[in-house]
């Protein structure tokens, strides 16, 4: 059962960019000429989204605390600021990327994470009405003003399983009528209605020696913040979500959602 059933079609690009900018470089960064980059490329605020992401989007992450996970990356644990861009049309996202670090590059490094976003493969009808038909969807930074960002690979082991096993994993296992783990599914149903969530894909998968399989990030209002710590660690039981067995995680780096480049660095 190979995997050339499942989509290979991009439906979305995007890119995280990470940036630690040293104290005395930061007045100097909060004059960078990205908001005339963003207004040339007609991106659009997702600190003013109401009703979902913004077609060609821009969104700004001020950071509030960093935790690391079992992939080192110190580029994002001690980020000070991520910047998000998206949009349909992959030379758009690519090209504002460039941008940026040219423009940073005489005292910044940007750390880019890119993905794609592509159709589910493994969402039933049923599990789309459960999981996405009434998710929360994007919203204005006034009303969910926390952004988490958590990178993640999966190990050599799920790889070699065929897509149906995959597949398994994020369903209920039962064992003489008995449920004998929950799956990802029901470890992460208290988030649906209250945690905004978008998973970026590697391009290739399994990603290159250096490169996340997945970039996932969620949103959410300050009174959700502990389901968001509450979801992350039912997933990571293993009695209760088997597929974490095979999950490696980079950090998880926790931003507020600001209006304005500028605002990244007061």
């Amino acid at each position: 059962m190979g995997n050339e059933v499942l989509s290979t079609e991009v439906l979305r690009h995007g890119a995280y960019i990470c940036l630690t900018v040293p104290k005395a470089a930061r007045a100097r960064a909060a004059t960078a000429a990205v908001p005339a980059l963003a207004a040339r490329l007609k991106l659009q605020n997702e600190f003013d989204a109401d009703g979902g992401h913004p077609p060609d989007a821009i969104a700004f992450l001020k950071r509030i605390d960093a935790v690391a996970g079992t992939i080192a990356d110190d580029d994002i644990l001690h980020a000070d600021a991520v910047v998000h861009v998206a949009s349909g049309a992959a030379r758009l996202v690519a090209e504002f990327c460039a941008e940026v670090t040219r423009m940073l590059a005489s005292e910044v490094k940007p750390h880019v994470l890119r993905g794609v976003v592509r159709p589910k493969d493994y969402t039933s009808a049923a599990m789309n009405q459960f999981a996405y038909a009434h998710q929360r969807g994007q919203e204005r930074g006034a009303s969910m003003s926390n952004a988490f960002l958590l990178p993640l690979s999966k190990t050599p082991a799920w790889w070699a399983k065929d897509w149906m096993e995959r597949h398994t994993y994020f369903l209920p296992r039962y064992e003489a009528g008995r449920m004998v783990s929950e799956g990802h599914a029901l470890a992460a149903a208290a988030g649906v209605p209250c945690l905004m969530r978008r998973t970026y894909d590697y391009e290739t998968q399994p990603a290159p020696t250096g490169a996340y399989d997945f970039v996932t990030y969620f949103e959410c209002a300050d009174a959700d913040v502990p389901t968001f710590h509450d979801v992350c660690a039912a997933l990571r039981d293993v009695k209760r979500n088997s597929e974490w067995e095979f999950v490696r995680e980079g950090p998880c780096w926790h931003g507020r959602r600001v209006a304005t480049w500028a605002e990244l660095f007061t």
